[in-house]
């Protein structure tokens, strides 16, 4: 079979949001402006999350999105609150798989999908179709030839990886991936983390930039662009929405003021720097890691800003004085 390639048109709207894309990151001070908001990391991953499933019609609200993953009881569907659960697994992995992976793309799937899908973590045996509401965009490739077609798409993604911009080759890889639609469900949820994943193999501070929640905002454009994509026969006009995007999306961050580093940030970052996603410590296995010899000055200047900020969660969390009491990330 002749080897697949990908088509789309190199415009100069393109160049220029590149241009534009590539100056802003420069604006953020090489990655250190997001580093002094050690909270960002997680209002950002609330943000994605609640973002990309409320494209999908998941109904709980942000603030119910960020209940559910501080272990809060919700008042939501059994469905929409294990997707919220599902979905902060699944963008916990975003520096840990490898982007040019189908196995690992499987293996998020199944992260993302647990116990709500049959085909969880597997390519799709039916027909399937996009839609916009209720409203079916096109019919998608048969069943047959989903996996075909996805080995071609990742063979094309690693044999371009040096050749084409990032910017670019994760908004083709999305179109496409959009278009053979691998899986039964997900498919929007795990292609826009899946972009997020090669932007961060780029560069890093895109664990830090919501792109979702300015799909979100344009939704509708955001479909408008795939349809007309479908009836043109390339991506050309996806990867410039995408692009659109991604620019407007970091003249919001950049909007954000950033805090001057002043020493409760600095403790912080000390704090989660000697932390383990998810391994609990206790108060004086920090201590040992943080080499401090003060009880009252871990609590007062280390646990207490963090934990206020819903960095650090307790293993205890109804009893905080209690002597049994160890401490972790989740993020």
């Amino acid at each position: 079979m002749e080897k697949y390639v990908p088509p789309y048109e190199i415009t100069p709207v393109m160049l220029t949001r590149v241009a534009s894309i590539t100056e802003k990151i420069t604006k953020l001070d090489n990655f250190s402006n997001l580093n002094r908001r050690p909270y960002l990391r997680k209002q950002t991953k609330i943000n994605s999350i609640h973002s990309s499933l409320a494209i999908e019609n998941n109904k709980l609200t942000r603030e119910q999105v960020r209940d559910v993953i501080d272990g809060k009881n919700v008042l939501g569907s059994q469905k929409d609150i294990r997707e919220v659960k599902n979905a902060y697994k699944a963008y916990d992995m975003i520096n840990k798989v490898d982007p040019y992976s189908i196995k690992d793309l499987k293996k998020v799937h199944g992260i993302m999908t647990y116990l709500t899908i049959e085909e969880s973590g597997t390519f799709r045996k039916g027909n399937e179709g996009v839609f916009d509401g209720d409203k079916c965009i096109f019919m998608c490739p048969p069943p047959e030839m989903v996996t075909d077609l996805m080995n071609q798409l990742f063979t094309w993604l690693k044999e371009n990886k040096n050749k084409l911009h990032p910017l670019i080759l994760s908004s083709i890889f999305h179109y496409e991936f959009v278009f053979i639609h691998p899986f039964s469900d997900g498919n929007g949820r795990m292609v826009r983390l899946w972009q997020n994943i090669l932007l961060y193999n780029w560069k890093k501070m895109f664990e830090y930039i919501p792109i979702e929640s300015q799909i979100y905002k344009f939704q509708n454009g955001y479909y408008k662009a795939i349809a007309n994509c479908n009836s043109k026969g390339d991506s050309t006009e996806f990867i410039e929405f995408m692009l659109k995007m991604i620019d407007e999306t970091l003249d919001e961050t950049l909007a954000v003021p950033s805090p001057p580093i002043n020493q409760e940030i600095i403790n912080i970052n000390k704090l989660l720097n000697v932390l383990e996603i998810n391994i609990p410590l206790s108060a004086n296995e920090i201590m040992q890691k943080l080499n401090i010899k003060s009880k009252n000055t871990l609590q007062n200047k280390y646990l207490h800003p963090a934990i206020k900020q819903g960095l650090i969660k307790l293993t205890i969390p109804d009893k905080p004085n209690s002597r049994n009491q160890m401490y972790y990330k989740d993020y």
